[in-house]
């Protein structure tokens, strides 16, 4: 599975923090009921190796289920027992480096220049501009310039409207969080959730 293709493809990677992991497994699937097939689940999350597994199982191997905010060497050998299909770090952590190791697709978060390019040279997949919203979608664009090679990923205050800027000034996919979750995953609305995720669809014509 060719993990970047399928970003470009898919556009959105939603976030799901939540307060237990059958909240965190309702979100998934509510999300992929909505169409949206490209999801991270928090290590913030309690019990968040239970919903990443739960989820996994339940569905088919199209359906993209990460593990995120992942700090540790023993965390990434943990959510790659737990089948996650990609990693998520917020920055060069050691278990960036540990799920490397492991050949698990990277996500690797970064901000500047510099960080940009270890990451690369760590070897992940794709490079998460955390967070994207400080600088903006310009930042992007700027990034991209001397980087044309670099695949990044916009994530951190996107919402439905800065969406489409993010992708218009390069990145290949936007990673939302609490804009698409809003309070699902402590309790809110799923009706809400899916309404919210037709929302981005609709604005990114997917």
């Amino acid at each position: 599975m060719d993990l970047l293709a399928e970003l470009r493809h898919r556009k959105i990677l939603a976030i799901i923090r939540a307060d237990s992991p059958e909240r965190a497994v309702a979100c998934v699937d509510t999300l992929v009921e909505a169409g949206i097939t490209a999801l991270e689940i928090s290590l913030t999350t309690p019990g968040a190796l239970e919903a990443i597994a739960v989820a996994r199982a339940a569905h088919n191997p199209t359906i993209l289920i990460g593990a995120g905010t992942v700090l540790t060497p023993t965390q990434a050998d943990e959510v790659a027992a737990a089948g996650a299909t990609f990693v998520v770090t917020p920055a060069i952590t050691q278990g960036a480096h540990r799920a490397v190791d492991l050949g698990l697709p990277l996500l690797c978060g970064a901000l500047t220049p510099t960080e940009v390019v270890a990451a690369l040279d760590l070897g992940a997949t794709a490079i998460k501009i955390f967070p994207a919203k400080v600088h903006g979608p310009s930042y992007l664009r700027e990034l991209a310039a001397p980087l044309p090679h670099a695949p990044l990923i916009a994530v951190g205050g996107v919402d439905a409207a800065s969406a489409p800027e993010y992708l218009a000034a390069g990145a290949v996919a936007v990673g939302v969080g609490s804009p698409l979750l809003g309070d699902a995953g402590t309790g809110g609305s799923l009706e809400a959730l899916a309404d919210r995720a037709a929302t981005f669809r609709t604005t990114l014509t997917l």
